[in-house]
């Protein structure tokens, strides 16, 4: 399988490799090079990666969408 590579060093990956690697637009792609050979492996994001990122707990939906507001208001003073 062949695929050419642009001017500015960009290739496409075939269709049947993206379906393969379970591999989708904003996926990452590692790239090593071993005997002469270029490795190309997905880079999978681990879930519990995100551990701890967001806050959680008991919320107040009318005040989250009212200090959305204002902050968007501010956005455009």
């Amino acid at each position: 399988m062949k695929s050419a590579i642009t001017s500015k060093y960009q290739t496409t990956i075939p269709k049947n490799v993206r379906l393969s690697l379970k591999i989708s637009a904003n996926d990452a792609l590692e790239w090593t090079v071993e005997s002469g050979k270029a490795i190309v492996s997905p880079v999978k994001k681990p879930f519990l990666k995100y551990r701890n990122t967001i806050e959680t707990g008991p919320g107040n939906i009318a005040d989250d969408i009212k200090l959305a507001c204002l902050k968007k208001i501010k956005k455009y003073k």
